[in-house]
């Protein structure tokens, strides 16, 4: 999946990278797994150790609630992923990228039944690859998606950075920016982008200020983004002039 863009309430326009099927599913393998090693362990000591008996339901519905709710409980109290999701690196958030609510983990279990136990997972996977943005059922309904948080390699020429023709410079102090200084803030900004951490973003641009001795009233990226414009616009027209 190519992924999908977002705008997030500070304005930053980012790109959500859905999980692959191929991890979701597997991730679903290991939770089964895990949930089924704990259903034979349950029945064991039950009926093995303790020596219930059939009539004890009350007893049994408290010892096989943990098998119900085990999805539900997992994500609340681990950031929107399960034992599965922790080891395949993907995790449930809003489609705003912030963190996933109770009541959205709530909804997305509630119909966990139709996406995934019923047709064995048919319409979950049928959604998940008519959508686009990574969606079940479940996720559709409560306004979710799963994202993989695997991070990707910064390459070098995504650090590199074309200045349109008709670019306007707005800030020519950053021609007192060293390049290193100006590699660090490039790959800064990918590397906050990546990882979704808009708090990186705003101590970036107010960094950035501060080392040029400015003041702006620009959005956080916008502003990062004139900067690095800027400097190439000085830097190639300098190396023309030259």
């Amino acid at each position: 999946m190519e992924g999908f863009y977002i705008e997030t309430a500070q304005h930053i326009q980012i790109r959500q990278r859905p999980a692959g099927l191929g991890d979701r599913i597997l991730a679903q393998v290991i939770d089964s797994f895990i949930m089924g090693l704990y259903m034979l362990l349950v029945s064991i000591t039950a009926f093995g150790i303790l020596k219930l008996e059939d009539n004890s339901i009350a007893i049994m519905t408290l010892l096989f609630l943990p098998f119900l709710v085990y999805h539900l409980l997992f994500e609340i109290f681990m950031n929107g992923q399960t034992i599965g999701k922790r080891a395949l690196d993907i995790r449930v958030v809003q489609l705003d990228g912030s963190k996933a609510s109770v009541g959205s983990y709530l909804i997305r279990w509630l119909l966990r039944p139709i996406d995934i136990t019923i047709s064995s997972g048919g319409i979950a996977v049928l959604t998940i690859l008519l959508g686009g943005k990574g969606q079940r059922l479940g996720d559709i309904a409560a306004g979710t998606t799963v994202i993989s948080l695997k991070q990707q390699a910064v390459r070098r020429e995504e650090l590199l950075t074309a200045v349109p023709a008709n670019h306007e410079p707005k800030y020519p102090q950053v021609v007192n920016l060293s390049d290193s200084q100006l590699h660090q803030i490039k790959k800064i900004r990918i590397e906050a982008l990546q990882s979704y951490d808009f708090d990186l973003i705003n101590k970036l641009a107010a960094k950035t200020a501060t080392m040029l001795q400015i003041t702006h009233e620009s959005i956080p990226l916008e502003f990062i983004d004139q900067v690095i414009l800027d400097y190439e616009y000085y830097a190639q027209k300098e190396h023309g002039e030259g």
